[in-house]
């Protein structure tokens, strides 16, 4: 009959042993790391909220909504040699205005190139107009609308620094999110790593011992088979009771 391997561990027939525990401190990289992904995400986040709360912030102040007047009325303000302001309406739907400022120099006041809306206090304000003043001094500003409308004076419009303050704190929220994945996954990773190289070198070698149980000889561990020197008598084999022959 063939002799078959036996299986890969422990004594013959027996079930592997169990893993050995590891402490989890005794890890690397430790946990600590984790609590690091925490903090640097939650830094990162706020930073981004400070972000577009100050940009958004910017753009409503750019308008003084506190000091508007209806159309067909007018307001004063002063002006500034060298400031250039803007005029917001609004209003509900679209409709033409018109606004005019007596005493100021000609062409002082011009329609912007591009569209700017803001909301702020429940209202959306778009920029109709823009005022570079030649001098300093206070000024009435009248302005007309097709429909029932609110005018205010505010400040033009940053729109790359707006846009800039927005993108940066977009940029931080997905850093956030992309370092806190990063550090987590990785120290997971390596935490396994070790804890699986730990466990081999705590279990060490594989130990065998006792003949198989389907007879024959090992083929590994055991006492080495019978071999004896030319001339030696084979070894006593009786039955119980009888007696050696000679020379045993």
């Amino acid at each position: 009959m063939a002799i078959q391997n036996p299986p890969p561990w422990g004594p013959y027939g027996a079930p592997p042993p169990p893993p050995p525990s590891i402490p989890a401190k005794d890890l690397r990289p430790r946990r600590l790391w984790y609590v690091v992904a925490a903090l640097l995400g939650v830094v990162l986040a706020g930073v981004g909220g400070v972000l577009l709360v100050t940009a958004a912030k910017d753009a409503i102040d750019s308008v003084d909504a506190a000091h508007s007047f209806a159309g067909g009325e007018s307001a004063t303000y002063r002006f500034v040699q060298g400031e250039t302001k803007a005029v917001y309406v609004s209003q509900t739907g679209r409709g033409h205005v018109e606004c005019r400022i007596p005493g100021m120099r000609s062409g002082a006041m011009t329609r912007p190139d591009s569209t700017f809306r803001i909301t702020a206090g429940g209202r959306t304000w778009e920029r109709v107009f823009e005022v570079n003043p030649g001098g300093t001094g206070d000024y009435a500003l009248t302005c007309t609308a097709q429909r029932p409308a609110e005018f205010a004076l505010g400040d033009t419009p940053e729109v790359g620094a707006t846009i800039g303050g927005i993108a940066a704190g977009v940029g931080c929220f997905v850093a956030a999110l992309a370092a806190t994945v990063t550090i987590v996954v990785v120290t997971a990773v390596r935490r396994g790593r070790h804890r699986r190289r730990l466990a081999a070198a705590s279990a060490g070698p594989p130990q065998w011992g006792g003949p198989p149980p389907w007879g024959g000889q090992p083929q590994w561990g055991g006492p080495p088979p019978y071999n004896p020197a030319p001339g030696t008598p084979p070894p006593y084999n009786s039955a119980p009771g009888t007696p050696p022959p000679p020379g045993h």
